[in-house]
């Protein structure tokens, strides 16, 4: 009997390597780019439970009223949104009544380009982080582009990468973010923390006057209080069906307990879960989340006294921040999930300038973006009707967004542990000079340490 020659041992790595020079090239990575965004597009409007439900309908009229007849959400009356979110909402208006959700879908494939143009230099840097995105986007579905939450994430992404170089620009990003759907705001605060001297100052500076004229803008157009009317459109909610807070009431359903069940709140316009303890469970989810902010704040302090440098706290810190508002928000909405990106890949890029690995933080976030789009939209109902299955998969779903923020603040703990031991700063030194020039590092550093050369 004669024997199959052996495979040559050098088949694999060869195709290895064509596989790996072919991601790196451009015209490669955009066409996925293009093809992931045509993909959720058209999943959008062809998928189950409506994903574009919230543009077309819920957008759409909202800017119809203020065109139409005066009515503008966010200055006649409160609003859910800070008021920059009626500016994407009103420029889809562009496409027509007809074609409002393609014009949306566009407006966010527009701005996600030009993200991804600055994540890589048009294709030519940051390869890896590049397709990480990519990836994201589709694992997560067509939620990653049909929410307002689409259109502030690559402000979100531009505003980290931007930092060390270009600080203003950066934070004010950061802040038309924030005034478009809050939780950019934890950026800013983690830039804050994380910066020192001069770009600090910046970033406080840049974004209060960001923020001062946004409102001196909203007060003109006669807003009054309602310049702030989305914070007290929050308080009042319950818990919403995909919240982690939520998880014990899905399973009080799904095993029949009689007064427990899902149902739809025409306020808020959200499926909601009501039950014993409800109430007390959703107003304690504000404070719980103030206290784990408040803990991750610490950890980014500490860090910051023991000499931690922008490089290797501001990623960490930034998830830190962002997924104890996702993990602790009685919302919980799967667009939240959008949010990951940002931080990830910052640090994916600042893991390769000496920031800590982020593989670990960068697979659980798929995995969890993966678990979101089974959720929603594609079975999304088996979760209202509480299906035990899909109880038991946003049960995992909600699990893996906590072991996330378990990762995050173990990677802010050692951050700071490393750099009080040493490991991330120079040897001291105690003569004048060399204190003189320790401080110009530090401020060339922290100009740089978050990124982009230009």
């Amino acid at each position: 009997m004669t024997r199959a020659a052996p495979p040559s041992p050098g088949v694999a790595p060869t195709l290895v390597g064509v596989a790996s020079r072919a991601a790196a090239h451009p015209a490669v990575m955009w066409s996925a780019f293009v093809l992931v965004h045509l993909w959720l597009g058209r999943a959008n409007f062809v998928g189950p439970s409506q994903p574009m439900g919230d543009v077309v309908s819920v957008y759409r009229t909202w800017m119809q009223q203020g065109v139409g007849g005066g009515d503008w959400v966010g200055v006649d009356r409160p609003w859910v949104y800070p008021l920059l979110a009626a500016v994407p909402m009103l420029l889809a208006r562009v496409g027509g009544a007809d074609h409002y959700g393609t014009a949306w879908l566009t407006i966010v494939l527009l701005l996600n380009a030009g993200a991804l143009a600055v994540l890589t230099g048009w294709g030519r840097r940051n390869v890896a982080a590049g397709w990480w995105w990519i990836a994201f986007l589709a694992v997560l579905g067509p939620i990653a582009l049909g929410r307002i939450d689409a259109v502030t994430v690559p402000f979100a992404l531009v505003g980290l990468l931007l930092l060390g170089a270009r600080p203003l620009l950066a934070s004010a990003l950061l802040t038309i973010g924030a005034w478009i759907k809050v939780w950019p705001a934890a950026l800013v605060v983690a830039a804050v923390v994380a910066l020192r001297g001069r770009s600090r100052r910046t970033v406080v500076s840049a974004a209060a006057v960001t923020t001062a004229a946004v409102v001196a803008i909203s007060l003109v157009l006669g807003s009054g209080l309602n310049v702030v009317g989305f914070v007290g459109q929050q308080a009042g909610r319950g818990l919403q069906v995909e919240s982690p807070a939520a998880t014990p009431w899905l399973w009080r359903a799904a095993s029949g307990v009689v007064g427990t069940y899902v149902y739809y709140d025409r306020q808020i316009l959200t499926y909601q879960v009501e039950g014993d303890g409800v109430g007390f469970a959703a107003r304690a989810t504000t404070v719980v989340m103030a206290l784990v902010v408040a803990l991750v704040l610490l950890l980014g302090l500490r860090a910051v006294r023991l000499g931690a440098s922008a490089t290797r706290l501001l990623a960490p810190l930034s998830l830190a921040f962002v997924i104890a508002l996702v993990v602790t928000n009685k919302v919980g909405s799967p667009q939240f999930v959008s949010w990951l990106a940002a931080p990830v890949v910052l640090g994916l890029v600042l893991s390769r300038r000496g920031g800590p690995s982020f593989v670990v933080p960068a697979l659980v976030a798929l995995v969890v973006a993966g678990l979101t789009q089974v959720v929603y939209p594609w079975r999304y109902d088996d979760l209202l009707a509480a299906d035990p299955g899909m109880v038991a998969l946003i049960t995992v779903r909600n699990g893996a967004e906590v072991v996330l923020l378990g990762v995050a603040l173990v990677q802010l703990w050692r951050v700071g542990s490393s750099a009080g031991r040493g490991a991330d700063r120079a040897p001291q030194r105690r003569d004048g000079r060399d204190r003189g020039r320790r401080r110009g590092d530090q401020v060339r550093g922290d100009r740089s340490a978050a990124i982009m050369d230009a």
